[in-house]
């Protein structure tokens, strides 16, 4: 070994130290935040198609445990109402389904609009999907399972006791 050799191995090991450590706190921050991370995700794909929102006179009422999982999201309370305020319904003007207007500018832009929102969707069922494979990956390739496990319960337990101290 030459002497620019040696004198490159320290630094060579201190960058390895230092990524060894930033990937540490990428993954405890990943499982500590992935229940919250899951749930936003969840609750934001249900809320692209308004499906959180019943409107008076309209067939369509949302479940209440949608209502209130949109409350939180939205609006970090566990029980307010989404949709127009009471008596808003009844003045809307009432169109059977596929009798929008459809002025060229009003169809274009309603057709981008459904497509950002599907690709907003398949966003959310991959950040899902990766923040899963990220858990698994965390009790895969970690030594240390009881302090996985413990930031997973910590990051479910938190936010949960914040919303029921709301309550």
């Amino acid at each position: 070994m030459n002497i620019s050799e040696q004198l490159a191995a320290p630094a060579s090991s201190n960058k390895a130290k230092v990524l060894k450590q930033v990937r540490q706190l990428h993954l405890y921050l990943g499982v500590f935040f992935a229940p919250a991370i899951v749930f936003f995700s969840v609750t934001g794909a249900i809320q692209l198609f308004g499906l959180h929102e019943g409107h008076p006179g309209e067939a369509y009422q949302p479940p209440k445990w949608v209502e209130a999982l949109s409350s939180i999201h939205k609006d970090q309370v566990l029980s307010k109402h989404h949709g127009p305020p009471s008596g808003e319904g009844e003045q809307r003007e009432s169109r059977p389904a596929g009798n929008e207007p459809r002025g060229e500018e009003e169809h274009h832009e309603g057709k981008a609009t459904l497509i950002l929102k599907w690709f907003f969707m398949a966003m959310s069922i991959g950040l899902v999907a990766s923040t899963l494979l990220g858990i698994y990956m965390a009790f895969k390739y970690n030594r240390n399972r009881a302090l996985v496990w413990g930031l997973l319960i910590a990051g479910a337990a938190v936010p949960t006791a914040l919303i029921a101290l709301l309550a």
